[in-house]
């Protein structure tokens, strides 16, 4: 199967145990004239038998199905016949942001949210969202999926209890991800290999929206050492924890008293996305300056490149993933042609080249914040 052929229009199979959610997502599809309809399936089991016979290049999954469901189907797909698939999801109905957040873990290229629940008739809402979906899957690096979907697995089988939290929560340094498609399950394969001693905060933008930041937070926070959750409004930056921009928001650094808390609020989208990277990479270069690290990941578009020149010109490191390792390269490409950066590495490696960087920070002598004795000279508006 060829993704590369722009002229192609792409063949896509839907799948949904509802007929009319069928009908409605089918049109959907049909009506950009970028993609064609070559089949629906009513369940995980006829799905699988779609897929071995029309070989369609995209999927759309609904995760809630009776039978074999949504993500039993696509750990099928993904170790048989890998391809993009793009889950519909009913949001927080039944664990359905934790389901997603664990579809996406196991190779989902995205998501899109039925705006109404299972059944939607007002699915129209978010026909932009799925066409979206569907243009960044036919853009898909199918060996970066692949590579995701199996070490998530592993990762699955082999997991451990959280270790205990060190006592030393004095903010030092800062390590900013920006992540958008592929990112989720890029995030299982970096945050849970990082050492439970990092002598930083990690602060993660990945592309969300509300109501699933808490379930990736919390999915996360089973993997690794480290304690990761959502952020919130106003909180102070503890050191060896990590952070998740919450869905909606824009997620800033502020100096607050002794240390550094969050500002969240809800500005206009930057780059079409909120939360965005750019916001936060931004306030870090003036807060942080030299003691911190950019890391951009998989992703479509921009966001972070303009942010990680930022960091760097204050004398931070900037970390892209590679372009072979990622679902999308978008943004990693966009933010090494902007930015530059001091290392270029696989997925694989990120964690290792994250440690090492932090320990080198660790190991100077010069102060690392500061600015946190200043209050901003600007104003930043606060959501309550």
């Amino acid at each position: 199967m060829s993704l590369s052929n722009e002229n192609h229009v792409k063949k896509v199979l839907v799948v949904d145990d509802s007929a009319f959610m069928r009908r409605m997502i089918s049109d959907v599809v049909a009506s950009s004239g970028e993609f064609t309809v070559v089949g629906t399936a009513r369940d995980g089991e006829d799905a699988l038998r779609k897929v071995h016979a029309l070989n369609p290049d995209i999927v759309t999954l609904d995760i809630h199905m009776p039978g074999l469901d949504g993500l039993d189907a696509l750990g099928y797909i993904m170790s048989e016949l890998p391809r993009p698939v793009v889950m519909l999801s009913a949001g927080g109905a039944n664990g359905g942001a934790a389901m997603t957040i664990r579809a996406l873990e196991l190779g989902a290229v995205d998501f899109v949210r039925k705006p109404s629940g299972p059944i939607s008739l007002d699915l129209g809402r978010v026909r932009e969202e799925l066409l979206d979906a569907l243009r960044a899957a036919s853009c898909t690096n199918l060996r970066g999926v692949n590579v995701l979907a199996r070490t998530s697995r592993l990762a699955a089988a082999n997991q451990g209890a959280p270790l205990a939290l060190l006592s030393d929560n004095a903010v030092r340094n800062v390590v900013c991800i920006a992540s958008s498609t592929g990112g989720p399950a890029a995030l299982t394969q970096v945050i849970p290999k990082l050492p439970r001693d990092l002598d930083a905060a990690v602060l993660i933008v990945q592309h969300m929206p509300k109501g699933f930041t808490a379930s990736l937070a919390q999915r996360l926070n089973t993997l690794g050492p480290l304690p990761v959750s959502e952020a919130v409004n106003g909180e102070t930056i503890q050191n060896r924890h990590v952070y998740i921009a919450p869905g909606g928001l824009h997620m800033r650094v502020q100096p607050w008293g002794e240390g550094v808390r969050f500002v969240m609020n809800d500005d206009p989208t930057e780059w079409g996305v909120r939360p965005a990277a750019d916001p936060l990479f931004k306030t870090v270069s003036q807060v942080f300056g030299a003691s911190a690290i950019g890391v951009v990941l998989t992703g479509m578009g921009r966001d972070g490149a303009e942010g990680l020149r930022l960091m760097r010109s204050a004398g931070a490191v900037g970390i892209v993933q590679d372009s072979e390792s990622a679902v999308i390269a978008g943004m990693p490409v966009a933010a090494l042609n902007h930015a530059g950066a001091d290392y270029i590495v696989a997925l694989s490696a990120v964690a290792n080249t994250i440690g090492a960087a932090v320990s080198v920070l660790a190991a100077k002598s010069s102060p690392r914040v500061r600015t946190l004795s200043h209050r901003p000279t600007g104003s930043m508006r606060i959501v309550s």
